[in-house]
């Protein structure tokens, strides 16, 4: 990792950033939406294409000295068009939220309803949270999951027949369960909605074929490119092509200025890895390694909501072990092990305590860790818990950790 130049401008970032590597380098990070990307892709983000202001669409900018900058997005576009199977795709938001954003000011009125998973069932803010600005400015009801964890899609039929939503948002930011798009699409044309798919947490599984896409069926596809995708940073919005003037107008002007083209290239470069065979097997891997997690952490006694996950999460229900996720998210971080305290369905906690941890598999499988290793990590976890007073006991289970990070580095 090169950053000597940093180190003479600036020694107390340098040290950070130092410190941050040997902190990746040294913890398992299983959390959901983090991954670890390629030197290639780092480095576009850090290139001279920084410099460059581009207000506009490729080849009709507000700036001049374009040219380089616009075949660079223009590439982008078309991959994530072909990686996807959209009919249009602009790779200019700054982040999955943005491109949330984007499609709710183009589809929707203030005011307008909007039915989404609820965020203490797995949805995220940008699905109709009271706090966030789809809850805050359009009339948003919840549809949850059921004692299986599974989303009930009967529940989700008469809520929408209920409320008459002009868009209907599925995808999640934590659900473990294959999503079954073309339900959700029949129930937007029984409902006369729209169908926004947000595939933010498991386009990399999408883009593998390790996950039915919603492409068929959604008129927006939105993701971020930095989980699963393996990608920097950043937002994409895709839709059908009716829908690209507009989609392209709520990006810019609507809600944001000029793009940053070096991140639009780190995301052209992802999605051209996310193309090649390799990251096929990767993908499978994810999967394989998430459910030999699950398995692992429920043969130790542990409970898994909804039980085995059908791709790169699951969330650990804490409650028959009394203890919360928030504290147990600290004791993880202690055996060098990084996660994050989750609601569960029904929790009694409040979100800023819950009773459950979610857990992720997208940046070991990057890192190499395969399902032996798995099993380790579950064993691990499940100790930290059941022991999470023993501070020696805390210490030797440190060991375990960074010995399978020291088998696995961050980069070969």
């Amino acid at each position: 990792m090169q950053i000597s130049n940093i180190k003479k401008v600036d020694s107390q970032i340098a040290e950070q950033i130092e410190l941050e590597f040997q902190r990746q380098q040294n913890t398992i990070e299983l959390i959901a939406s983090e991954n670890i990307t390629s030197l290639a892709v780092m480095e576009a983000s850090g290139s001279v294409l920084t410099n460059k202001y581009a207000e506009g669409k490729p080849y009709k900018r507000f700036y001049n000295g374009c040219e380089h900058v616009d075949v660079i997005e223009e590439l982008a576009q078309e991959r994530a068009k072909k990686l996807f199977n959209v009919e249009h795709a602009n790779v200019q938001p700054h982040s999955g939220a943005q491109a949330n954003m984007a499609v709710f000011l183009y589809a929707l009125k203030t005011g307008d309803k909007v039915l989404g998973m609820d965020l203490s069932n797995g949805g995220h803010l940008t699905h109709g949270s009271p706090v966030n600005f789809s809850g805050l400015y359009f009339d948003a009801a919840g549809y949850g999951v059921n004692e299986y964890g599974e989303i009930d899609y009967n529940e989700v039929r008469r809520k929408a027949l209920e409320h008459k939503p002009k868009l209907i948002v599925c995808g999640a930011s934590n659900y473990s369960k294959i999503i079954d798009f073309k339900k959700f699409r029949d129930i937007a044309d029984e409902t006369g909605a729209y169908l926004m798919a947000d595939i933010a947490h498991i386009a990399g599984l999408v883009a593998a074929g390790a996950h039915p896409s919603p492409s068929p069926y959604a008129d927006f596809v939105t993701t971020t490119t930095h989980k699963s995708l393996r990608g920097p940073r950043g937002g994409i919005t895709m839709c059908k092509a009716e829908h690209a003037a507009g989609i392209d107008k709520a990006v810019f002007p609507g809600i944001q200025g000029g793009p940053l083209e070096h991140i639009i290239a780190a995301k052209a470069i992802a999605l051209h890895e996310a193309a090649q065979p390799e990251f096929k097997t990767y993908a499978v891997q994810i999967i394989k390694n998430a459910q030999a997690l699950a398995q692992g952490l429920m043969d130790e006694g542990m409970d898994i909501v909804g039980g085995m996950t059908e791709n790169h999460l699951m969330t650990l229900d804490l409650r028959k072990h009394g203890k919360t996720g928030k504290d147990m998210a600290n004791v993880l971080e202690k055996v060098g092990i990084t996660a994050n305290k989750n609601t569960v369905p029904d929790d009694p906690q409040s979100p800023f305590v819950t009773s459950g941890i979610r857990l992720g598999t997208p940046a070991v499988t990057t890192r190499g860790f395969k399902e032996d290793d798995m099993a380790e990590v579950a064993k691990i976890i499940a100790s930290a818990i059941f022991a999470s007073d023993d501070e020696t006991g805390l210490q030797n289970l440190r060991e375990r950790s960074l010995k399978l990070c020291q088998k696995h580095p961050l980069y070969e």
